[in-house]
């Protein structure tokens, strides 16, 4: 009898112990969970770990425990462009949504700008990494919707209109609850498994108040239900989009969210008031943009710490990156534009204490996540990156790519260790309107992506207006003597030149004399108009045009 009881316990002892390896191992898969912090509009030079004063502890411990690129860029430096890239792979000039075919033509050149959105065939980082068994989430700002392309998710659900002029109301807030439900049906509709408190693009009025909060508390949520499988989660809270100014009024509106007024505030980060405290505390003022970056680190300070509650922290990598830089966005230049601050930390997978000098590009995220999940890519998907997985071990490898290409509306980039080339090519029908337009609106019309305010940041350098720019980033890396047109350089120019056509090739649109064909137009034809734009004076929307200019032209 004794024996048999003895037989019985060491046999449910042996059941409780085989059980619960079988949890340990089914929790640590040789999969690892990946997690992207994709924040919005952050200079790379303003982290504490890449040179600049702000209180980023976090991102700092990061770099310490991971790795961290200290050349990363983005392919394109507006919101929705750089996004489809970071859930797609592909370069947004390689966009085959509908939205993107309507407002470019078939075979015309591309304008890669707000004109892109993820398509309706499924072939993008949620459904890929779900058929390969991940589960898939997503909180925060969206900005890729489109109606062309998922006409299914526009009947009749929820208004679309822009709240301008109005006040907070439990009418407006309910209003804004639809919106973020549909939100939610729409990034599940393209392949997410799970969305919640998300932001179809910018913050609107009345409730344009940012709240990383309320997007860590559903991605805390999603940590808590989801943590036991593999998992793939995109956190992407609005700031630092906007004014400084806007990041310390949103202290004060802990209520305000996508979904309108909700009635308990979250509490999952550190709190506000102790924020406020401790910033002042160091000298930080509240009307510079430090208070935003550091309301995102404490964001990710509690990010990692519930990796650690669910001891899941080993084997997640967490990736920390923007869309794109702020003072200069909207350009091409590499400084607070296309190059970015990029941070991985995977405690199983990469050493601490890594820096890589290797080329990468917000297009290599796509592949290392399908590399990591032994994905099957389906035959048809088109991939422009690369997995950054060879980079892990010590941050090099060999074979890396020796550049780089960049788009952004008439704008096209290259660039090597050493090199920079910038060409700007207008359509025929853009040349024409320029070439007739009155002098005041030629900023507008010659700017990247024919807009003023942000479509002219940039224009501090002294070649913006150039349809041709090459500098050399050795000796001169903010980008500000334009080479082009030196004899010197002809052969760098050339060779440059050389390596933009085979992009401009593969991506099979047409761009001025460089791949000539159905809307191009030949360079050349507004040299004048780019003379007398070099003399206004920009300041965001207004355009002063001195008397001498006006004089000339009447």
């Amino acid at each position: 009898m004794i024996i048999n009881r003895i037989k019985i316990i060491s046999s449910l002892i042996f059941y409780l112990g085989f059980s619960l390896t079988m949890m340990t191992q089914s929790k640590q898969s040789t999969k690892p969970n990946i997690i992207l912090i994709l924040i919005d509009d952050q200079d790379m030079d303003e982290i504490a770990t890449y040179g600049g004063k702000v209180y980023t502890p976090k991102m700092d411990l990061l770099a310490k425990e991971g790795i961290k690129f200290n050349n990363a860029y983005v392919s394109s430096t507006l919101c929705t462009p750089s996004r489809y890239s970071f859930l797609t792979g592909r370069y947004a000039g390689n966009s085959y949504s509908k939205l993107y075919k309507q407002k470019v033509g078939e075979k015309k050149q591309g304008l890669p700008s707000f004109n892109v959105a993820i398509e309706n065939d499924k072939m993008n980082v949620a459904h890929v990494l779900s058929e390969a068994g991940y589960f898939t989430g997503f909180t925060g700002k969206y900005h890729l919707t489109s109606e062309l392309d998922q006409p299914e998710m526009y009947k009749g659900i929820v208004s679309h209109k822009k709240n301008k002029n109005v006040k907070p109301s439990p009418e407006v807030s309910a209003m804004f609850a639809k919106k973020e439900s549909w939100g939610r049906d729409y990034l599940k509709h393209i392949g997410f498994d799970w969305a919640k408190n998300i932001y179809e693009g910018n913050l609107e009025k009345p409730y344009n108040i940012h709240n990383p909060e309320w997007t860590a508390d559903a991605a805390l949520e999603f940590l808590d239900n989801y943590y036991d499988k593999p998992f793939f989660l995109q956190i992407t809270p609005t700031l630092l989009h906007g004014p400084d100014g806007e990041w310390v009024k949103s202290f004060n509106h802990p209520n305000y969210t996508g979904a309108g007024e909700i009635k308990a505030a979250p509490s999952v980060m550190e709190n506000r008031i102790k924020l406020r405290k401790k910033l002042l505390e160091l000298g930080y003022n509240p009307k510079s943009g430090d208070w935003g970056i550091a309301w995102i680190d404490a964001m990710i300070g509690q990010i990692l710490n519930k990796l650690k509650t669910l001891d899941i922290d080993d084997n997640t990598l967490l990736i920390f990156a923007p869309d794109h830089g702020s003072s200069d966005k909207s350009s091409l230049y590499a400084i607070n534009g296309t190059q970015i601050p990029l941070l991985m930390r995977w405690p199983k997978g990469i050493k601490a204490g890594i820096e890589s000098d290797a080329l990468v590009q917000n297009i290599d995220l796509a592949p290392t996540y399908f590399d990591l999940a032994k994905a099957t890519i389906p035959k048809n998907y088109h991939l422009d990156g690369r997995s950054l997985t060879a980079l892990f071990k010590n941050g090099k490898t060999t074979n890396w790519r020796e550049h780089l290409y960049f788009e952004l509306g008439n704008s096209r980039a290259v660039m090597t260790s050493q090199w920079k080339y910038i060409a700007t090519r207008f359509t025929q029908k853009q040349i024409k309107r320029i070439q007739n337009a009155k002098v005041e609106n030629l900023p507008k019309l010659m700017s990247p992506i024919q807009r003023l305010g942000i479509g002219v940041r940039g224009s501090d350098h002294s070649g913006f207006w150039d349809e041709d720019q090459l500098y050399n980033l050795k000796i001169d890396p903010n980008e500000n003597v334009n080479l082009s047109y030196d004899s010197e350089y002809h052969k760098d120019m050339l060779a440059m030149k050389d390596i933009l056509k085979s992009y401009l090739i593969n991506i099979g649109r047409p761009f001025g004399e460089l791949y000539y064909a159905e809307d191009a137009a030949l360079n050349g034809q507004i040299d004048d108009k780019i003379k007398i734009v070099k003399q206004l004076k920009i300041k965001g929307k207004k355009v002063i045009v001195p008397n001498t200019i006006n004089n000339n032209n009447n």
